[in-house]
């Protein structure tokens, strides 16, 4: 049968699902906390879709425990033994109707098969093309000498300050922006793309990307991708606003660049603007930090981390 093809892909799905539904409950008790640990809560949701809980049972079924139980054999064991063999030994012929049954089902398999990899290239396609022109504006850049721990360019492309690569991350400018920002709005916005740098979120974005090209037809990963880019913007604003940069000049940097600039096509890209602008705006403002993690809201993470490792 056709659902029997694809039940190991469905089961798999609606396994992550659940498993993001349960994650999207942790992040609402956990609101007025830092926002890096609800980042961390959605990119754990986002990684679900890339292990199937199906391993972590196969590796569940390779733990014996070191004692095994004496087989005792009862005539009602062999009875259900003999009985089992029934249905193990081969069968050697195909009735007529089995056979057609099977043709359908290869004929819904190809055309379902294909479709998905036409989803796949596509989104592929359009993310490289979207690197690319990146690339390309990044090559052309000017190196500005500055004491950032990493590579600075200036672009005549209107694209906004913004992390480009994984490995080796350079920060692209746009060409004028020292004489349209005041010094402290600058030393915010330098601030805000170091932070994306340490915490490493191209990479991460990179591997939400994998997901999204993977499970295109899945309306969850584009969600998924709308809050992972809230949070972490959220978590950079935290970290600048802690670092003792004045909240209006960090809001106005913002503002500015987004008057001044082009978002960045690419989620892996990380920039300034980003989120509900709005609502950053008016959390910076108001200089609105989250909680660290208290001891009980650890040991909820923790009972809810072992649960998804251990039940499978």
């Amino acid at each position: 049968m056709l659902a029997q093809s694809l039940a190991p892909v469905l089961n798999h799905l609606w396994q992550s699902t659940i498993f993001v539904a349960a994650i999207g409950v942790l992040v609402l008790l956990l609101q007025k906390v830092q926002a890096r640990f609800r980042y961390a809560l959605w990119l754990v949701a986002s990684l679900k879709f890339l292990v199937p809980f199906a391993l972590f049972i196969a590796v569940g079924s390779r733990i014996h425990s070191p004692r095994a139980l004496p087989v005792v054999h009862t005539q009602w064991s062999a009875t259900v033994m003999q009985a089992s063999r029934t249905f193990t030994e081969p069968v050697t012929f195909i009735t007529a109707p089995m056979a057609a049954s099977h043709a359908a089902e290869t004929n819904l398999v190809v055309p379902i098969s294909l479709a998905w990899a036409i989803g796949f290239a596509v989104v592929i396609g359009l993310w490289f093309m979207r690197w690319h022109r990146i690339r390309t504006i990044v090559r052309a850049a000017t190196l500005l000498p500055t004491n950032a721990p990493i590579r600075v360019v200036s672009s005549a492309a209107l694209l906004e300050p913004s992390i480009f690569g994984i490995f080796r991350p350079v920060l692209l400018l746009p060409e004028g922006i020292e004489e349209r920002l005041s010094a402290a709005q600058l030393k915010a916005v330098y601030a805000h793309e170091l932070c994306h740098v340490r915490r490493h979120d191209n990479l991460a974005a990179a591997l939400h990307m994998l997901v999204e090209a993977l499970f295109w037809f899945h309306p969850l990963v584009w969600w998924l991708e709308g809050r992972l880019i809230e949070e972490r913007e959220r978590a950079c604003d935290e970290v600048v606003l802690q670092a003792g940069n004045h909240p209006q000049d960090y809001a106005e940097s913002i503002l500015e660049v987004c008057k001044l600039c082009l978002a960045s096509p690419l989620t892996c890209a990380s920039g300034v603007s980003g989120a509900d602008l709005k609502k950053r705006i008016e959390t910076i403002m108001n200089c609105r930090i989250g909680r660290r993690l208290n001891t009980p809201r650890k040991v909820l993470l923790a009972i809810a981390g072992g649960l998804a490792l251990v039940v499978p």
